[in-house]
C-alpha cells in the first residue's frame, strides 16, 4: 500500500502520532527532497531509506514504486512540507495506483492553504488555485475564468513575485481585498490584510500564500458606510483597532486623531 503522509508546514513538532507510526512501518520514503525531508525523519528517530522524488523524476520512478506495491512493499510518500498532491508531487503516482487497482490511503496532517483560509477569516466557498502558470499566456487565461467566481481565491506565492504577481492579479481581477498569510506555525507567523491595487508591504522572506474575496464579496462599497461602521467592517476582519483606524483615514483621506475620536465609541 502506498500511505500519502502530510508533514508540517513549519512546526516540526506538528507531525502526528500516526504518521510517525507509518513512516517507521514502512519499506523506505518517497521524499521531494531527501535533505529537508531527513531532518524531519531524525526529530523522531525515523530511520528508514529515503528515495528521491521529485517532479523531475515523478514519471520515471511511478513503475518501480508500482511494482513494488504489487509484491506487497508498503511505502510512504512525503512532501517537504504539507500534503503531497497539492502543488507538489503525488498526482501522477495516485492515478498509476488507481489504474492499477492497487490500495493508498491518506495519512492526515497540516496543508498550507486550508490553515491559510482559517487564519484570514473569509468566508467559503473557497477555490484553491495554488502557483500561477509561469507562462504569461497560461497566467492571464487561467485568471479570466476565474475572475467572475464568487469564491474566495487561493494562491501560493515564492517571495520574489510579490510585487509581480499583485500587480497582474488587479489588472486582470480589479482591485479586491486580500489577505497574506506568512510563515504559518513558525515563530513570525503573521495575516496581512490589503487590497490587490494596494499590495503587500512587509517582510519579503519565507512562504506566503495569498487570499483574494471572490467577485461578489468586493461589491460592498465601503464609501458608503458611516466612518465607524467602516472600523467595525476592518475590525470584523480580524484587523487591530489601531491598524483599523489607520486603514480608515488612508482610504477617506482623513487624518487618524479624526478617526480615533470615532473608534473610541467602538
Amino acid at each position: 500500500m502506498l500511505y500519502i503522509v502530510a508533514t508540517p508546514i513549519g512546526n516540526l513538532g506538528e507531525l502526528t502520532y500516526r504518521a510517525t507510526e507509518v513512516l517507521n512501518s514502512v519499506e523506505y520514503i518517497l521524499c521531494e527532497d531527501t535533505r529537508t525531508s531527513q531532518v524531519l525523519l531524525n526529530k523522531y528517530d525515523i530511520k528508514k531509506k529515503c528515495v528521491a522524488y521529485h517532479k523531475f523524476n515523478e514519471t520515471e520512478k511511478v513503475n518501480k514504486v508500482i511494482e513494488d506495491i504489487r509484491q506487497g512493499k508498503d511505502v510512504a510518500l512525503i512532501s517537504d512540507a504539507g500534503m503531497p498532491g497539492i502543488s507538489d508531487p503525488g498526482n501522477i503516482l495516485v492515478n498509476a495506483l488507481k489504474d492499477n487497482d492497487l490500495k493508498y490511503t491518506v495519512v492526515s496532517g497540516p496543508c498550507a492553504f486550508v490553515n491559510a483560509f482559517v487564519l484570514s477569516g473569509f468566508s467559503t466557498p473557497l477555490t484553491f488555485v495554488g502557483f500561477l502558470p509561469e507562462k504569461k499566456s497560461a497566467k492571464l487565461k487561467l485568471l479570466q475564468e476565474l475572475s467572475n467566481y464568487n469564491s474566495t481565491l487561493i494562491f501560493y506565492i515564492s517571495p520574489h513575485n510579490l510585487a509581480d504577481t499583485f500587480e497582474f492579479l488587479t489588472e486582470t481581477l480589479g482591485d479586491r481585498e486580500c489577505a497574506v498569510v506568512r510563515e504559518i506555525t513558525k515563530l513570525y507567523e503573521e495575516v496581512t490584510y490589503s487590497t490587490l491595487a494596494k499590495g503587500y508591504n512587509g517582510v519579503e522572506k519565507g512562504e506566503f500564500v495569498l487570499l483574494v474575496k471572490g467577485k461578489g464579496e468586493n461589491e460592498n462599497p465601503l464609501n458608503e458606510m458611516t466612518v465607524k461602521e467602516h472600523l467595525v467592517y476592518y475590525i470584523s476582519q480580524g484587523i487591530s483597532k489601531p491598524d483599523a483606524i489607520k486603514m480608515v483615514a488612508k482610504d477617506r483621506n482623513l487624518k487618524k486623531n479624526e478617526v480615533y475620536k470615532i473608534a473610541l465609541e467602538i
